[in-house]
């Protein structure tokens, strides 16, 4: 019997975490323990006294610093990977080789070649790859899509795409996200993935990019700042900018129609703002969920229990927006 018919058999999704750090104690962590049908058995980290802690303040049943203790548990029927990018592909083939389902932080990999790896390995083994692009599902941009799918601002046309934050006030502990070894090249991946993966989503697939670059800051080896032009299969075109060596913020993804305009912030709490042809402009809050990744989890529980219409982020998706950030920051 494979982990898919044994989850359906049981109609409960047991979960065990590969890392349980900053990320899931809020944005992801809890959603896998409100969902009906989800329950977290096991969660890994390799700093002992952290992992115990977390398994106490999150009532999870048990804790180790092993991952592969995760991924082989008997009470494990799906892994979710929550590790720094550098190790994302690397769980998804040992889930894969397990044969169990598994959900993995974004990017999907370091680079398009490791991120292909992860898809083939699990498309082999019969089991879901999905990547927490939670964006996708989540109800304010999922208006945004609504209205340029249903004529409020005509055919898109034209995409710009803007993000600037300032970098950390400590050079000598920036973060793993500053280690392109950790990390990958830079907040592109971390951050402007996101954005880019939600056009993929709203427009389609892009299919060419093209980007200047340049590393500002002495004190890190990851690109800093980023500017480039994309074009869509459905001919849409683009314009981004993502800048994190300065002291700017800006935060905004404007999409022009043939009858009006949608604009949204990719991380800033603000209102979807929709105008017509004419100027006029309506704002829309629609508020997140207390935690972020809900509505893709829940997504993901349903496929796996073999109801609802699918998550919407998958190893495939994903691949195509590693396959992006790859040419713009121009490796092959």
């Amino acid at each position: 019997m494979t982990s898919l018919e044994r989850i359906r058999q049981r109609g409960h999704v047991r979960w065990g975490f590969v890392g349980c750090g900053d990320v899931t104690e809020v944005k992801s962590g809890p959603a896998f323990s409100r969902i009906p049908g989800s329950s977290v058995s096991v969660v890994m980290r390799r700093d002992s006294e952290k992992a115990r802690d977390y398994a106490a303040r999150h009532q999870v049943p048990r804790w180790t610093t092993d991952a592969a203790e995760v991924i082989e548990s008997d009470d494990v029927d799906a892994v979710y990977v929550a590790t720094p990018p550098s190790s994302h592909a690397a769980y998804a083939l040992q889930a894969a080789a397990a044969g169990k389902p598994v959900y993995v932080e974004k990017p999907l990999a370091l680079d398009r070649s490791e991120g292909e790896a992860a898809v083939r390995a699990c498309e082999a083994a019969g089991v879901p790859l999905f990547v927490a692009y939670y964006r996708r599902a989540l109800p304010r941009f999922e208006f945004v899509r609504a209205r340029l799918h249903d004529g409020s601002i005509g055919e898109p046309t034209m995409v710009q795409c803007e993000l600037h934050q300032p970098p950390p006030s400590d050079p000598d502990e920036p973060g793993w996200r500053w280690r392109s070894d950790i990390g990958g090249d830079g907040l592109l991946m971390d951050l402007g993935s996101h954005g880019l993966d939600l056009l993929d989503h709203w427009l389609g697939p892009i299919v060419e990019a093209r980007s200047f670059t340049a590393r500002r800051l002495p004190w890190t080896d990851v690109t800093d700042e980023i500017v480039a032009t994309l074009r869509f299969e459905s001919g849409v075109l683009g314009s981004a900018a993502w800048g994190f060596a300065g002291p700017t913020r800006a935060d905004r993804i404007t999409i022009a129609g043939s009858a009006g305009s949608v604009s949204v912030p990719l991380f800033a709490d603000a209102p979807v703002r929709v105008c017509d042809e004419h100027g006029a402009c309506v704002e829309h809050a629609i508020a997140h969920p207390a935690h972020v990744q809900e509505p893709l989890i829940r997504a993901i529980v349903e496929e796996l229990l073999g109801r609802g219409a699918g998550s919407p982020s998958t190893g495939v998706s994903a691949l195509r927006t590693q396959t992006v950030l790859d040419a713009l920051l121009e490796r092959g």
